[in-house]
């Protein structure tokens, strides 16, 4: 009799054991598999690094967040070395710091070079990349570009010797920085560069202490202080859209993953960033508090 029992166990057993294991992959997840969801070092990062992770939360995965890693080599070498699964980049930084391709002004070009080196060369992928576009740029306060007759880039490189620079310490060294520039417009001198922490650029310019400030299309401070955008007349710099840069490894064992991250991709408009990004830079709020109320807003929490 108790044989009986045994026999008749077995295949309920078999049964249970398979409808768990059914359970558990049909979302098409890995419910046991920890997302480490990094970011580089700045308030952008942490705002839409914190967006990633409450949203691959909510979709039901575990997160283990490290932002806040550092600059790009950092962060792309935290990635190649299986220390993180994902972190937005921007497709500009793809194409030429990474990649170190030559510039290319199309977005839907930059993107296919990027999504085609990524995999070729490290495994990685590319999931969709959102509206905004956070552009290297050369801003003025309103006063100085009428002061100096300055509205284009080609303006300002004729005009270098009477202007002084401020911007972070790496913008004298990017490809798509200081020297790009000069390539493309000029081997001009300016007055003086001044070097400072990227969050004292704005400070700087419109307390005076410098005539442009090295800008980014997304920030907040662009639209606070009516700055103008210089007009990159050469198109010298490349797109910047933000998308998330996944392992490819970690992408085929949760596919949900893409599902949830690219329904976020098209609600980061330049202007939306450039909101969120001021809530944060000036107002002093913390970047998850931020980011929890935006997704709120849009409905995805």
């Amino acid at each position: 009799m108790k044989r009986l029992h045994r026999l008749l166990l077995l295949p309920l057993l078999a049964l249970l054991t398979a409808g768990v294991l059914i359970a558990c992959t049909s979302g098409g997840s890995n419910p046991k598999a920890v997302i480490k969801v990094g970011s580089k070092d700045f308030t952008e990062q942490f705002i839409v690094g914190e967006m990633y992770a409450l949203t691959l939360e909510k979709a039901g995965f575990t997160v283990e967040r490290k932002l806040n890693l550092g600059g790009t080599p950092v962060a792309q070498a935290a990635l190649e070395n299986d220390e993180i699964d994902l972190y937005p980049e921007y497709t500009g930084t793809g194409l030429l710091t990474v990649l170190k391709l030559p510039a290319l002004s199309n977005p839907q070009e930059v993107l296919q070079a990027v999504l085609d080196g990524y995999k070729q060369k490290y495994n990685l992928t590319w999931l969709e990349p959102a509206p905004m576009n956070n552009t290297q740029a050369l801003a003025m306060t309103d006063t100085g570009a009428k002061k100096f007759g300055i509205k284009t880039i080609s303006q300002m490189a004729a005009k270098a010797s009477e202007l002084t620079l401020i911007g972070p310490p790496e913008f004298e060294v990017r490809e798509d920085g200081l020297p790009g520039i000069k390539t493309k417009y000029g081997n001009f001198d300016l007055k003086e560069y001044k070097s400072v922490d990227a969050g004292l650029r704005y400070k700087g310019l419109v307390d005076g202490e410098a005539d442009v400030a090295v800008a980014f299309g997304t920030d907040g401070e662009i639209g606070a202080f009516k700055l103008v955008v210089l007009e990159d007349d050469k198109q010298l710099f490349p797109p910047y859209q933000i998308a998330p840069v996944v392992r490819q490894e970690t992408l085929d064992a949760n596919p949900n993953l893409a599902v949830a991250l690219n329904a976020l991709a098209p609600r980061l408009t330049t202007e939306v960033m450039q909101r969120l990004n001021y809530e944060v830079s000036a107002k002093q709020r913390e970047p998850v508090e931020v980011a929890r109320e935006f997704l709120t807003q849009q409905g995805i929490l």
